[in-house]
């Protein structure tokens, strides 16, 4: 399974014990912090704030530790003010891997990142190094036991979605950039529980990884890279065998 698809379905079994963690809440106030910031504090004028609002309810975050984020993104209250960058570069095996981060201390971020790639056999590259090989997307996750297969195509195609792929446990939806907003809110109307929606960054290719020691250490990597404290999202592109996968589990 191609590392898009599943990392995003691993993410969504490590939220649990992220949430757990406060790891999860950290990322989503920075988001909505952030968001605010960039399009304004009304969530009606500005996509970016409704998603972010979207996945801190769906995360249970209190309504007022949604609220004072916003309020710090448009100055309402004093707060930390974050820059948003992304880092690429390799991981074993010659793994294409992008890291969006959100930090108050570029300085202290990039040293962070390049010693945690290089301690798990990777390097960080330049600008551009690996940007080419991925593309944004819209990502949507429903669990399976939320929804009929069927009927969650036919409304997902309606209102605009690319494509959908039955994951096991969930069904994963993918829509163009422009097309994501409107997807996202129309299964929230007809009621629909996402497990996340968000943009991602999805490979134009994969490296196929058979060998188990190799899995391991990409896996390592890629853990490492989300529990550090500035990283927002991680990115690459292994493809790894389920049974493989589930047997570093």
């Amino acid at each position: 399974m191609s590392g898009h698809s599943k990392w995003h379905s691993i993410r969504h079994k490590k939220g649990k014990i992220d949430a757990q963690r406060g790891k999860i809440f950290t990322r989503l106030i920075k988001e909505l912090t952030v968001a605010a910031r960039m399009g304004g504090g009304d969530p009606n004028g500005n996509a970016r704030l409704r998603t972010a609002i979207a996945g801190a309810k769906a995360a249970n975050m209190p309504a007022d530790n949604i609220d004072r984020a916003i309020k710090k993104g448009t100055g309402e209250l004093e707060g930390v003010s974050y820059e948003e960058i992304t880092y690429e570069g390799y991981g074993p095996a010659g793994v294409a891997v992008m890291i969006d981060v959100m930090t108050d201390n570029k300085n202290r971020t990039v040293a962070d990142i390049r010693h945690i790639i290089s301690k798990n056999g990777g390097n960080l590259g330049a600008a551009n190094c690996v940007g080419w090989m991925f593309h944004r997307k819209g990502v949507i996750q429903v669990s399976a036991e939320d929804a009929n297969e069927d009927e969650l195509l036919e409304i997902a195609l309606d209102a605009g979605a690319e494509d959908m792929t039955n994951e096991g446990d969930t069904f994963q939806i993918l829509t163009a950039v422009e097309n994501f907003e409107d997807v996202r809110s129309t299964l929230e109307q007809k009621g629909i529980p996402m497990l996340s929606a968000e943009l991602s960054r999805l490979p134009e290719n994969t490296v196929k990884i058979t060998d188990a020691k190799e899995a391991a250490k990409v896996m390592k990597l890629m853990d490492a890279l989300e529990n550090s404290d500035d990283v927002q999202n991680v990115y690459a592109n292994f493809d790894i065998p389920e049974e493989i996968l589930e047997s570093l589990e």
